[in-house]
């Protein structure tokens, strides 16, 4: 089905639900020698999810990800489709599981309760042990070429609807005169979306909470809030 994520269009066959309806229908996936293979295809997804965003598109092999879901090259491409496709599935998992903070946080009521939470969840997404650093959609299109460059465009594209959703919002803030006259919405949402992936990068080189924290402090101390 195609459905659209946090802005996203992702044409996904098995998403954060497909995935969980057919690993109870489909868990026994056939590879060339005819012997059954189960494995949970959400786990399956969760484990790709954390390849990709280590490496990136391009630096995932598909060694790697066969070897990290423990499966064949065969019934992989049975469950989830060519590399892209398995991309696009675990970016929609991202999405919609670690990075779902993002939408939760717009309904705010407030234009700086957004900034705040959006802020604050990119600094725990972004340095939580559990995770491999940094944000998915920065580390899948690192050291893109031909390759990947679908890749690359829909992730580009992908972080200019998340901006457009932020520029939306303080507009309505704006109108509610819960920003000041004189803000630029677009400009605003702009400058917040540099920040967050900013940390992300920051984060994917190391940086940790606290200093992350840092920069969360100091960007709400310079907004006009």
């Amino acid at each position: 089905m195609s459905r659209r994520v946090n802005g996203c269009n992702n044409s996904v066959s098995v998403g954060t639900e497909g995935a969980s309806n057919a690993g109870m229908k489909h868990n026994k996936l056939s590879g060339r020698t005819g012997r059954p293979r189960s494995f949970d295809l959400n786990e399956a997804l969760d484990r790709a999810l954390q390849v990709f965003w280590r490496k990136g598109y391009e630096g995932a092999s598909l060694s790697d990800l066969t070897k990290a879901v423990g499966v064949n090259r065969p019934s992989l491409y049975a469950a989830f489709g060519d590399k892209r496709a398995l991309f696009r599935k675990a970016l929609d998992r991202y999405l919609t599981g670690p990075a779902a903070y993002t939408q939760e946080a717009l309904k705010e009521p407030t234009a700086r309760a957004v900034v705040e939470r959006l802020l604050q969840g990119a600094a725990d997404l972004n340095a939580a042990p559990r995770n491999p650093g940094g944000c998915l959609m920065v580390q899948g299109a690192l050291a893109s070429g031909d390759a990947g460059d679908s890749i690359r465009q829909e992730l580009v594209a992908c972080r200019a609807a998340g901006e457009s959703a932020l520029r939306r919002r303080f507009q309505r803030a704006k109108s509610e005169r819960d920003l000041p006259a004189d803000t630029d919405p677009a400009d605003l949402a702009r400058y917040l979306a540099t920040i967050i992936y900013g940390m992300a990068v920051q984060a994917a080189g190391g940086a940790s909470r606290d200093k992350l924290q840092h920069v969360v402090e100091m960007t709400l101390r310079t907004l006009p809030l």
